[in-house]
C-alpha cells in the first residue's frame, strides 16, 4: 500500500517548554492541519475512486502543561521501543510522527508520505509560498511531487537529508534526542523522522502554508480564491495529484 501520516495537534501550547511570544499560539488550533490533508486526501481518493491501495494513519493528541507532561530530560521509548531524550516538550509532533511512521512498517508499504505542521524553521526559511519536501525516495518521486505542487499551486523547496545534519540529534544518554536547538531545526526535525523509517518515504513540512493569515495571491491563471486566509487544506490537492498524474506509473494500480 501507500501509507498517509498526518501530525495531529488539536492544540500545542507548547507544553512545559511553554511557547515563548504572546501570540505564539494564536494559530496553534491548526497544529492538525497535516491530519486535515491526509483525511481530506484519503475521501477525495475515495470519492475518485483512484485505484490505489491507500492507508492513512493519523496520531493524534495535545500538548498542554499539567500533572502528567513530560518533561525536558525525560527518556522515554517510542513505539518501536526507541529511547528518545527530551530536550524541548515543544518538539512534540516528531515524537507522535516517529510512533506512526515506526507503525507504518506492519504494511510493508510501497511508499510514505507524511504532512506536518512540523517546524517554525520551515516557516521563517520560506513563508507561506512553499511547503519544504524532505525525501528519500529517489528521483523519480521527488520529481513527481514537485511537479504536482507546480501544478496545484501547492509548490514545494526540497532541503537535504544529509548525514551531517543527523549528528546533530545524537544523544549521549539515549539514542536520539527530540531537539537540536534552532540551527537547521527544519531538517533535525526530518533527520529525527527519517531515523524510524526503513521504506521510501517523503516528508512534507506545511508549518507556512497550512494557515495563512492573509489570502495568498495566486498566478497562472488559477483562481482567484484559490488558497483565502486561515485554513488552507494544504496538501489533499497535491496529494491526490500526484496519486492521479503519477501513481500509477510509480507504484501500479
Amino acid at each position: 500500500p501507500i501509507v498517509l501520516v498526518g501530525k495531529g495537534l488539536v492544540f500545542d501550547t507548547g507544553g512545559l517548554s511553554l511557547k515563548p511570544t504572546p501570540d505564539s499560539m494564536d494559530y496553534m488550533k491548526c497544529d492538525m492541519a497535516g491530519a486535515a490533508a491526509v483525511i481530506g486526501a484519503l475521501r477525495a481518493a475515495a470519492l475518485l475512486k483512484l485505484p490505489f491501495h491507500l492507508v492513512a494513519l493519523v496520531p493524534a493528541t495535545d500538548n498542554r502543561p499539567g500533572e502528567n507532561a513530560y518533561t525536558p530530560n525525560d527518556i522515554i521509548h517510542l513505539y518501536d521501543g526507541t529511547p528518545v531524550e527530551i530536550r524541548n516538550t515543544d518538539a512534540e509532533g516528531r515524537l507522535i510522527l516517529a510512533d506512526a511512521l515506526a507503525y507504518a512498517r506492519r504494511y510493508n508499504p510501497a511508499f510514505v508520505l507524511d504532512f506536518a505542521t512540523l517546524t517554525g524553521a520551515a516557516a521563517l526559511a520560506v513563508g507561506p509560498y512553499a511547503s519544504v519536501l524532505f525525501t528519500n525516495a529517489g528521483e523519480a518521486v521527488r520529481n513527481a511531487l514537485l511537479e504536482a505542487g507546480w501544478a496545484t499551486y501547492e509548490r514545494l523547496v526540497e532541503f537535504p537529508l544529509w548525514e551531517e545534519y543527523g549528528h546533530l540529534i545524537k544523544s549521549d544518554i539515549a539514542a536520539i534526542k527530540n531537539s537540536a536547538g534552532r540551527e537547521a531545526g527544519a531538517i533535525t526535525a526530518a533527520k529525527f523522522l527519517e531515523y524510524f523509517v526503513r521504506y521510501p518515504w517523503a516528508h512534507i513540512d506545511i508549518a507556512g502554508t497550512a494557515f495563512l493569515t492573509k489570502p495568498v495571491p495566486p498566478e497562472r491563471g488559477f483562481p482567484r480564491h484559490y488558497q483565502v486566509k486561515y485554513a488552507s487544506g494544504v496538501g489533499v490537492r497535491l496529494t491526490v495529484a500526484f496519486l492521479m498524474r503519477h501513481g500509477e506509473r510509480l507504484f501500479g494500480g
